[in-house]
């Protein structure tokens, strides 16, 4: 299964906003995920970016976004701790569970493997924890400030150096990490937990993963990624993960909802409210994004509702062709139906009748292409756009439809 990444935008707890990538599946969505990224890092890192594609490929939705202050999210990083990342978790499942769905799994790395233990008893919909290489105490993160640590203590404040980047990090962060009973949290979430570990991982050490699953209480379960690194930087690695991730969980989904949502019988249509375009769509079980292209001020989260009515008629196309080569039994190869749309005046319109063209005005166009996979003779092509023509949706866009509006 393949999938898609769409951009979003979201409030995150200081009312600053957050920015976040959302990977959906191209098919039914088994379960909604949260990923929460590692210590000053991003929801690009590559670890996050090939877990979440990977998640999305086994059907499950992954909400991967920048804590506030890092990344494309508003806000200082210096006013914000591990509180505060928690808080924006909490932000990030409630914005789910309003467009969406609610998460079913949070997923963590490094410090954010804290932080999803830490707030997944406050999000009831959550199933089950994964995490990748996190600490067992939150305080862990103060060993990478070196000598700065008492610059901080005593001056209130001080640059400390990250992976080559400077961040300025104040008194009230050392504070609220030392505050933190993350064992606490870890031996009352009675949860199903899966802890993901490198024995290797130089950053946060192979014991902080035994202590974290003596606290856990079953179900829980550890899996070694063997010679992996903290950043998961081989991709091999962060791929093994997500498979990993992905059938454990299956053990915790609701079988008979692939969606998790009922069904409307209706397309239902709704803003989400972020941007000027996007709106939410929801039909059956399967949900989408409508939206516009960054040139007009979308988020170019989703396609346009002008891709939309393309997108019906290059799939109208396809399955129209394919019960036809099916009924007579045509060893017709793969199908694939590429549209545009247009507006064009109707004086420069060459396939239409001279009664059309005298129009003033402009019309719609729909250029259609069709390529069959293998060998297609020149009587089977010239059927081919024959019944393509036949399509229910190519005759609805071609006749006259009649709309009928109510506002309630």
């Amino acid at each position: 299964m393949n999938f898609n990444s769409q951009r979003l935008e979201f409030t995150g707890h200081s009312g600053a906003t957050l920015g976040a990538r959302l990977d959906l599946p191209n098919g039914p969505v088994r379960a909604y995920a949260i990923f929460a990224h590692c210590f000053t890092c991003s929801k690009d890192l590559a670890a996050a970016r090939q877990i979440s594609a990977e998640l999305a490929r086994e059907g499950i939705a992954v909400l991967r976004f920048d804590f506030t202050g890092l990344g494309s999210s508003e806000g200082e990083f210096a006013s914000t701790n591990f509180s505060s990342n928690v808080a924006d978790l909490r932000s990030a499942a409630d914005y789910l569970r309003l467009h969406f769905e609610a998460p079913s799994l949070l997923i963590g790395h490094s410090l954010g493997g804290a932080a999803v233990f830490a707030v997944a008893n406050e999000i009831p919909e959550v199933r089950a924890v994964a995490t990748v290489g996190a600490p067992a105490d939150v305080g862990h993160v103060l060993k990478n400030f070196g000598a700065s640590l008492k610059e901080i203590e005593e001056s209130g404040a001080a640059e400390v150096d990250l992976a080559g980047r400077k961040f300025l990090i104040k008194k009230q962060f050392v504070d609220d990490a030392c505050a933190q009973r993350l064992h606490e949290a870890v031996a009352t979430l009675r949860k199903p937990v899966l802890i993901l570990h490198a024995p290797l991982d130089q950053t946060v050490g192979i014991e902080n993963a035994s202590d974290l699953f003596h606290v856990a209480k079953h179900p829980k379960s550890f899996v070694s990624l063997d010679k992996a690194d903290h950043l998961l930087t081989d991709p091999a690695d962060a791929a093994y993960a997500a498979r990993v991730i992905a059938e454990w969980l299956s053990r915790y989904l609701v079988a008979d909802s692939p969606q998790g949502t009922e069904p409307v019988e209706q397309v239902q249509v709704t803003e989400t409210g972020e941007g000027k375009f996007q709106n939410s769509v929801q039909a059956g079980r399967h949900r989408l994004f409508a939206d516009e292209p960054q040139s007009v001020g979308g988020f170019d989260s989703g396609p346009s509702p002008y891709d939309y009515l393309s997108i019906g008629l290059a799939a109208c196309t396809s399955m129209t062709l394919r019960l036809y080569a099916d009924h007579k039994k045509l060893p017709l190869g793969r199908i694939k139906v590429e549209v545009s749309h247009s507006k064009i005046h109707a004086r420069d319109c060459e396939d239409c009748a001279a009664t059309e063209r005298a129009d003033s005005g402009k019309i719609d166009r729909f250029e259609r292409v069709i390529a069959i996979e293998g060998e297609v003779t020149d009587e089977l092509r010239s059927k081919i756009a024959e019944i393509a023509d036949k399509c229910p949706v190519h005759r609805t866009l071609e006749g006259i439809a009649k709309i009928t509006t109510a506002v309630k």
